[in-house]
């Protein structure tokens, strides 16, 4: 290999910074401020209009059915517990499509020699899930309520709904496969600022729970699989993180604006995909919460950035075809090793291997996300391909520089490396050495290219790591086993007659009732819009009042006190309307809420006994005036009027809410004092 020497200005700079993690942690806040990287909260348009970035959408929304999508087996069920009837076990192994060429996604799950189990509970699991039976006929359920959803989202529905197969290469569903149907083309979503379009909306079935994913075996439930789900796709038309979250609320208030759509933990998730400019869109999996979103795209999109900057270094340095990295087998013996997981690597007779990455000095610890470096990209390749178990690696640029400098001085003499080249040690068992290896160099090589087009898994505080490859475009195909559907116009017709309005109009409307800002998340994602127009047009409750009784108060009893399946919304009107009966202030509800919640069996009666209410007369309460204006005489330090007044209603207060309006009340002891 032909060697290109470091710039004197570079090779000056390392110099300067010292060796081991003094310069790791100095390149990494230096390669930090070259990709020109600000915290989100302190980023503004321009920082995302100078990397180009650009993000999309895929949200999931499970469907309210009874059954699932092709089989009979009931939806919405879930095996909490760790029991199960039966365990199916698979492996995956790529085949040649029709045009002889194998899918990359494959290649790199076979390489991984998954054991996947499958755990089966009679009760949610037939044998069409297993791939043993056909597919039953479409569930016209599902149909039904994807249709509507596409119509709310101004979609044009196709005449004909073809069912196609699209593959699912990491185990979760065992036929390898996903049936799916495009039910809905080329609609929009408006946000505050701008209108998002739509590309489609597809029906789909769901895949399995994930329990566990350890070394070469991982373990998924089939209780979730086959669940009916929509999936509505965006163009890549938000220009900032914020854009993103905003579509994203979007469209999720709007399915849920339906009350066809299952709501809870799992019920809803989203797909995120991201670029900067000259990178490649790159697909955040899975996340849980839209409240992750902005820091995750942030973080992702100034990923590519700087990783396109470290790929314009490196081919500076050395051209990719003459770039080769050099590996041996170390023994543990010969070095000071004392870091706990290499000691454990020899108590587990793992192979520990030595590589020289040549000019690849600064490169391993160039800054990708905040607190990792491009060193974590290939650690996270080796934890999902070669299925090494984290830790796996150190390298001589470690932040924490686990190896000692006089070590990593006798690897490197092991290949009579140069100053620009750098070290890496990684361990596991003999037998993915090889997979390991070829992981490496594979990463490596395309740090040559830029973006590698992969999918990532979320975390909470933005960060993301490896989980697989980008599919290919070419995954779907016809499924062969199920007829196409026909759509006729009248019953499309008749469908729209049952489509709600627009989430906008929702929100224009809560927004004229007065409410505040922090309450529409709540709203929109428990669908409870629905119950505050009632308590406003049927029951006659202020809009002020009903806002914050479902906004505020709702909310805070469900904060404190978690969610209660056996509580059903509709049971707040039905408490409004008892107690307008009653002729008390619905006001009281504020006290009657938490006791109605959390017992919902409780009749209203009971439940106003439970909190001390008592029924007071308004003559009562007028006659209970003087007294108080003597006490006060006795106990006020100055006696004026408008504090007499406020006095009293505090010693009123207690027994006049719920039998009196207090304003009411008010007047009353200004009239009587």
């Amino acid at each position: 290999m032909t060697k290109q020497r470091l710039t004197s200005e570079e090779t000056q700079r390392y110099n300067n910074k010292g060796k081991g993690g003094a310069f790791a942690k100095a390149n990494y806040e230096e390669t930090r401020r070259q990709a020109g990287y600000v915290n989100r909260k302190d980023a503004t348009q321009a920082d995302y209009d100078r990397i180009g970035f650009m993000s999309g959408l895929e949200v999931h929304q499970q469907l309210a059915t009874d059954k699932k999508l092709f089989c009979n087996c009931p939806a919405g069920k879930f095996h909490e517990s760790d029991d199960y009837d039966a365990e199916v076990i698979r492996h995956m192994r790529p085949t040649l499509s029709e045009l002889g060429e194998y899918d990359g996604t494959a290649l790199m799950e076979f390489k991984t020699r998954k054991n996947i189990t499958y755990r089966v509970k009679h009760q949610t699991t037939c044998t069409y899930e297993v791939d043993d039976t056909p597919p039953f006929p479409l569930n016209r359920q599902a149909l039904d309520i994807a249709i509507r959803i596409s119509l709310l989202s101004k979609l044009n529905i196709v005449g004909e709904v073809h069912i196609t197969r699209k593959q699912y290469l990491d185990g979760s569903i065992p036929t390898g496969f996903q049936r799916t149907a495009i039910i809905g083309v080329e609609g929009e979503i408006p946000l505050r600022n701008k209108k998002i379009k739509l590309i489609q909306l597809s029906l789909e079935e769901d895949s399995c729970r994930e329990i566990s994913d350890i070394g070469h075996n991982r373990v998924y439930k089939t209780d979730r699989l086959g669940m009916p789900l929509i999936e509505t796709v965006t163009y890549p038309e938000m220009v900032n993180p914020d854009e993103v979250k905003e579509a994203c609320n979007y469209i999720r208030f709007l399915n849920r604006s339906t009350g066809l759509v299952r709501t809870g933990i799992g019920a809803g998730r989203e797909d995120v995909n991201v670029s900067c400019r000259g990178g490649h869109r790159v697909e955040i999996k899975g996340v849980a919460h839209t409240r992750w979103i902005p820091e995750l795209t942030h973080v992702e999109a100034f990923r590519q950035w700087s990783l396109l900057l470290m790929r314009d270094k490196i081919k500076q340095r050395v051209s990719k075809e003459n770039w080769q990295l050099a590996h041996k087998k170390i023994n543990f013996f010969d070095f000071k090793f004392d870091y706990q997981p290499l000691v454990n690597a020899r108590d587990q007779k793992f192979k520990i291997i030595a590589i020289n990455l040549p000019f690849f000095k600064g490169i391993l610890s160039h800054f990708t996300q905040p607190g990792q470096t491009f060193a974590n990209e290939i650690s996270d390749r080796l934890k999902v391909i070669a299925c090494i178990e984290k830790p796996n690696m150190t390298t001589s640029e470690s932040l924490d520089y686990v190896v000692n400098d006089e070590d990593w001085s006798r690897i490197a003499q092991m290949f009579n490396a140069s100053d620009d080249d750098a070290q890496m040690l990684f361990w596991g068992p003999e037998d993915d050495v090889n997979t390991a290896l070829d992981t490496i160099t594979e990463r490596c090589m395309m740090a040559f290219d830029g973006i590698p087009p992969e999918t990532r898994k979320s975390f909470g505080n933005g960060t993301t790591i490896f989980e697989r490859v980008l599919p290919g475009a070419d995954r779907m195909y016809p499924d062969t086993d199920s007829a196409p559907i026909s759509l006729a116009d009248t019953y499309i017709e008749e469908l729209r007659k049952s489509v709600p309005e627009e989430v906008i109009e929702r929100y224009n409307q809560l927004k004229e009732w007065g409410t505040p800002e922090d309450t529409y998340t709540y709203i929109f994602s428990k669908n409870l819009y629905p119950l505050i127009y009632k308590l406003v047009t049927e029951l006659d409750c202020n809009p002020r009042f009903a806002v914050a009784l479902i906004g505020h108060t709702l909310k805070y009893v469900e904060g404190q006190n978690g969610a209660n399946s056996a509580f059903d919304y509709n049971r707040i009107a039905a408490m409004i309307e008892f107690l307008k009966q009653k002729r008390l202030d619905p006001r009281i509800a504020r006290k009657l809420l938490p006791e109605v919640y959390l017992h919902p069996k409780l009749d209203f009666e009971s439940a106003l006994v439970t909190i001390g209410f008592k029924a007071i007369s308004e003559n009562d309460l007028i006659a209970r005036i003087p007294f108080l204006k003597q006490k006060f005489a006795e106990v006020a330090m100055t006696n004026n009027r408008a504090n007499m007044v406020s006095w009293i209603m505090g010693q009123l207060h207690a027994s006049a809410t719920g039998n009196i309006d207090l304003k009411h009340l008010c007047d009353l002891v200004e009239k009587h004092i």
